[in-house]
């Protein structure tokens, strides 16, 4: 094993992913530590064609999509102490997934490091780097990094006793948004969440992503499904306003959020009024 990688027995990168086969051949390589691709019923010949191309890739083929849920079942499976997360059109760089192993081990409240990304082939700072870096929570003693109640996915290591104990991702708000229940959980319970800067993910996004009026409602969609789970009921009903007047999206995603809700309201626990406080803080001033 070279010097900056990880250990097979520390950490897997889980990759979720669906139809997108040509962003995937060209990611993989560049992974240095074992990986997981949990497929989302792929129809395009994903599958075949990465088993073909990297063997030493373990696939495992769902047959249906579950959005972030797949990798849940993926962090299941890796069966190691900490869990790297990565798109099909995303990669750690060079040595920062050994580097971020040890800062998980350093700081052992910290359940989730999210780690800088930087966009494209120039390699543009992904502006929620920079929310993250001034997060009016400050940075506690035992944490990396400022601390947080969000992170992106696609960079982000977690510890995988804190992340199966609060469900992983949900079921019921799937993908995209994600993340929000996730967060909040892990901070109810105790855990930390950093962003650190030291520990880069580089992110060349596919260009076989959604349309973006698309991809505001389903944001909203899982907003108000989270808030339903998580948040006390005038929260709720402002956000249910916003909705309202955020134009096409935020109704398109209200819409969507409905068939939802009975499943939304059997999940429901909101969270302590100390985290609500802190909730508010980000919404004032970050991340």
């Amino acid at each position: 094993m070279s010097p900056g990688t990880a250990s097979p027995s520390d950490v897997t990168v889980v990759i979720a992913s669906r139809n997108r086969r040509a962003d995937l051949l060209a990611s993989l390589p560049r992974h240095e530590a074992p990986a997981l691709l949990m497929d989302n019923a792929s129809t395009d010949g994903t599958v075949e064609a990465v088993r073909a191309a990297h063997p030493e890739v373990t696939v495992v083929a769902l047959p249906r999509n579950l959005g972030a849920g797949a990798r849940t079942l993926g962090a299941e499976r890796a069966g190691t102490p900490f869990v790297a997360f990565a798109d099909d059109d995303s990669w750690w760089a060079p040595g920062d997934l050994a580097r971020a192993v040890e800062i998980m081990r350093a700081h052992p409240r910290l359940a989730l490091l999210n780690a800088r990304i930087l966009v494209g082939p120039e390699e543009r700072l992904d502006p929620v780097c920079e929310e993250m870096a001034r997060s009016p929570l400050g940075i506690p003693p035992d944490l990396p990094g400022p601390a947080l109640l969000g992170f992106v996915a696609c960079a982000a290591v977690v510890r995988t006793e804190a992340f199966s104990a609060v469900g992983g991702f949900d079921p019921v708000v799937r993908f995209p948004g994600e993340e929000e229940r996730l967060a909040l959980d892990l901070a109810a319970a105790g855990w930390g969440l950093s962003y650190v800067d030291e520990v880069t993910v580089h992110h060349h996004p596919s260009p076989r992503r959604h349309a973006p009026g698309r991809r505001q409602a389903a944001i909203w969609r899982s907003r108000l499904l989270t808030a339903v789970m998580r948040l006390p009921a005038g929260d709720v009903a402002r956000l249910l306003g916003q909705a309202v007047v955020a134009g096409r999206p935020g109704r398109e995603g209200l819409l969507r959020a409905l068939p939802d809700l009975p499943r939304a309201l059997r999940r429901r626990r909101p969270i302590p009024r100390d985290l609500r406080a802190d909730l508010a803080r980000l919404g004032a001033g970050g991340r």
